[in-house]
């Protein structure tokens, strides 16, 4: 049997990771996250899908192709978090759990960040954690994926 797959979405931006902001973002790269997402995945008995686009349709639609594809959708939509209504319709049609992350505290940042679209197609938000927000979506999917047999 096939190890069920999570579809990993980094939303704009994230290709800087380790070099824009690191006192907000940390030091850690893209490839670093995705090494650590691998890491997590195979200790968890999943297999992860994990990209990064810096276009909104492009996520839309990587979002879409999670449809029948994937058991769970881990997204850090990043900027487009606080105002992409296109991108929470998209994830909204989804049936399957969709876990939201982002590396930053996004309530203790400019008030603007503190609402985000996506949270309401989203069974569940880390913020705030680093990279170790995302092994922890990887953690709860594998919880729900289980509950869900």
């Amino acid at each position: 049997m096939a190890a069920p797959l999570i579809t990993i979405l980094n939303g704009p931006n994230l290709n800087l990771l380790g070099s824009r902001e690191p006192e907000i973002y940390g030091t850690g790269t893209l490839d670093d996250l995705e090494t650590l997402c691998g890491e997590a995945a195979e200790g968890l008995g999943v297999a992860i899908d994990f990209r990064q686009s810096n276009l909104e349709g492009e996520l839309i639609s990587w979002v879409q192709e999670a449809r029948g594809r994937a058991s769970g959708l881990i997204i850090n939509p990043a900027g487009y978090s606080h105002t992409s209504i296109a991108l929470m319709d998209a994830l909204l049609a989804l049936d399957i759990p969709v876990i939201e992350v982002h590396l930053s505290n996004i309530f203790t940042r400019e008030p603007f960040r503190h609402h985000s679209y996506v949270s309401r197609a989203s069974q569940g938000v880390i913020c705030g954690l680093g990279f170790a927000g995302y092994r922890l979506a990887l953690i709860a999917l594998s919880d729900i994926l289980e509950e869900d047999q």
